[in-house]
């Protein structure tokens, strides 16, 4: 399946291993179990490395391994399912995790600009998929409540607001424009 990276499509380079396989000389993509059993010896690989990291695991378990891992995949099992939006989140923004973040599973055009601000990098599409739908969804409400976890240029509500009291101070307006 293709990836949908800053709104285009690209490869994915990460071979997904199962646990009794044999680990490849490219980028190989582990479960969470195969990386707390063979940890020490998958982070002395040569190839980038990769965890699929399942819903409702607590980021932190990979603290030990985040400087060494190249990616994090997170699994939305349904669309109504919000904890791989809290688990990238945490690795950004507790954990300082710089490297990619993908969402995988039942993942919709609705939600990937709010995975975006979560800082996820990656989102898998199914063969075929059409870019237009999504990036229009990314681009569509500029606004949201909470500050985005990567910079993408767009304001959040309580920044306009700070901004907006601000401006209404420095006219002589009282503060909080009310």
């Amino acid at each position: 399946m293709p990836l949908l990276e800053d709104g285009r499509l690209v490869a994915d380079p990460f071979l997904n291993v199962a646990d009794d396989e044999a680990l490849p000389d490219c980028a190989a993509l582990v479960s969470i179990d195969r990386l707390h059993r063979e940890g020490d010896a998958l982070a002395g690989r040569n190839a980038p490395l990769g965890v699929a990291l399942p819903p409702g695991t607590n980021p932190a378990v990979l603290a030990r391994w985040l400087p060494r891992l190249a990616l994090v995949a997170l699994t939305l099992p349904k669309h109504r399912d919000g904890r791989a939006f809290t688990q990238a989140r945490a690795l950004r923004e507790y954990h300082g995790y710089t490297g990619e973040i993908r969402a995988t599973g039942h993942v919709i055009p609705d939600q990937y600009a709010a995975l975006l601000r979560c800082g996820v990098t990656t989102v898998t599409v199914p063969d075929n998929t059409d870019t237009t739908t999504w990036t229009r969804m990314r681009d569509a409400i500029p606004l949201a409540y909470q500050p985005a976890i990567t910079g993408d240029g767009h304001a959040n509500l309580l920044r306009r607001r700070v901004s907006l009291a601000r401006h209404d101070e420095g006219a002589g307006g009282a503060p909080g424009g009310g």
